[in-house]
């Protein structure tokens, strides 16, 4: 099995793999044999890199977290405006499912990791820019607000739960409820 693993980060091939598992059958049935086999290592490489199936999820969130607050920066350099920024989210949520799944999934991953931690909240200062969050980590509602119009939007449409006029263009139907619900350029601050 060892001999088919050439490239040389052992790591990146290891969570590559794991990605491309959940994607197939989802986070729970995510075993680290099942890992080791499609990366072609052997079973042990897993457990050794990460100690367990959750720091190998560990891994696949803080990673994901990390995408997501390039996309979500990269959102807000070019608009300054919550709805596009909630747009790239429901983007990412379809284009990175495995990670999405991976990511709010505290069960699953080792939560006081501190990489996971750093990436995490860089993702969640991306999406809140533009609702006045401060620095302090306070509960502030309009950042809660943004949060959970973008990712329950993000859930239902992954999980089938939109009809097909939302399905052929949910990036333009989250701007649609963005604006319904008050969340459009008018209110960001940039």
């Amino acid at each position: 099995m060892t001999d088919r693993y050439h490239h040389g980060d052992l790591r990146r091939a290891l969570i590559d793999a794991a990605v491309e598992a959940v994607g197939e059958a989802g986070p729970s049935a995510l075993s680290l044999r099942a890992v080791a086999k499609k990366a072609g290592v052997s079973h042990a490489a897993p457990a050794h890199h990460f100690g367990d199936k959750a720091g190998l999820l560990t891994a696949v969130a803080a990673e994901g977290f990390g995408r997501l607050a390039d996309t979500l920066e990269a959102a807000w350099d070019a608009t300054g405006d919550f709805t596009a920024v909630g747009a790239a989210y429901v983007r990412f949520a379809i284009d990175r499912r495995p990670y999405f799944e991976v990511m709010f999934r505290p069960e699953l991953v080792h939560a006081d990791d501190p990489d996971l931690q750093r990436a995490a909240s860089r993702s969640a200062a991306a999406l809140h820019r533009g609702s006045g969050e401060s620095d302090g980590g306070e509960f502030n509602a309009a950042a809660l607000a943004a949060w959970s119009l973008a990712h329950g939007f993000a859930e239902l449409l992954v999980a089938g739960n939109f009809p097909q006029a939302v399905k052929n263009d949910p990036e333009a139907a989250f701007r649609a409820v963005g604006r319904a619900t008050g969340l459009g350029s008018d209110h960001s601050s940039g």
